[in-house]
């Protein structure tokens, strides 16, 4: 199971209709999504009006797509209220800057437009070596996590109202969920300080993965959400 697979299974069997994606470069997720109410942010997007064109001929829902050229943090600044205004946030891939406070940052300004059955993916949470949990001034080749780990870490010790994993399924997918008053206190919460976050190196985070991200099997994403495996692509 990857992003796209979870992504699709979750729109198609739990009827998550909404859709944010943060981070979306030449759209290789966004595009392929089957949603009438679809919002792509990045920086700078890497396709142009005719690739537009050309996915939404292949995808009908992707007539109704909203494209904003920005950063994630003046999006949620001058568009956000506006856009989600009438239509709250069912489902979210938080892809974008790939260090702690700007994904932090992206989750909880998300949070603040998710519904209460709605899901957050972050992407990247599981780095495989000190290289790839790096900074990314310092990477030079390969693969490039950053320290979105380091999120998951603050989510779980500053959020006790959230549920929150990680995947253990491409690059580390984070789940993060609203709990409800029925689930009672939460009994995976940390107790680390963003300071103490922010300190921690990557061979301490590497002795304690599985714990920190309270990491799960990429096959308990159908247990959580009820879903059924599926061929869907």
């Amino acid at each position: 199971m990857d992003r796209l697979e979870l992504i699709q299974l979750l729109i198609s069997q739990k009827k998550l209709r909404n859709y944010l994606e943060i981070g979306v470069e030449n759209g290789h997720i966004f595009f392929r999504l089957k949603s009438p109410f679809k919002v792509s942010v990045d920086p700078k997007f890497i396709f142009d009006t005719m690739r537009k064109v050309g996915k939404t001929i292949l995808n009908p829902y992707n007539l109704t797509n909203q494209y904003f050229e920005k950063t994630s943090d003046a999006f949620f600044e001058q568009d956000a209220d506006r856009v989600f205004t009438s239509t709250k946030l069912q489902l979210a891939l938080v892809d974008g800057m790939h260090e702690y406070q700007y994904a932090l940052r992206d989750v909880e300004n998300t949070l603040r437009y998710l519904n209460d059955e709605g899901v957050i993916i972050m992407h990247d949470c599981n780095p495989q070596s000190e290289q790839a949990a790096g900074r990314f001034e310092d990477w030079q080749e390969g693969v490039w996590n950053g320290d979105v780990w380091r999120t998951v870490v603050h989510l779980r010790s500053q959020r006790p109202d959230l549920n929150v994993f990680v995947l253990d399924t491409d690059h580390g997918l984070g789940i993060v969920t609203k709990r409800k008053p029925s689930e009672g206190p939460n009994p995976n919460v940390l107790d680390f300080s963003p300071a103490q976050i922010q300190s921690m190196s990557y061979q301490e985070f590497d002795r304690s993965r599985i714990n920190l991200l309270n990491l799960k099997p990429a096959s308990y994403a159908y247990e959580y959400f009820s879903l059924q495996p599926s061929s869907l692509k």
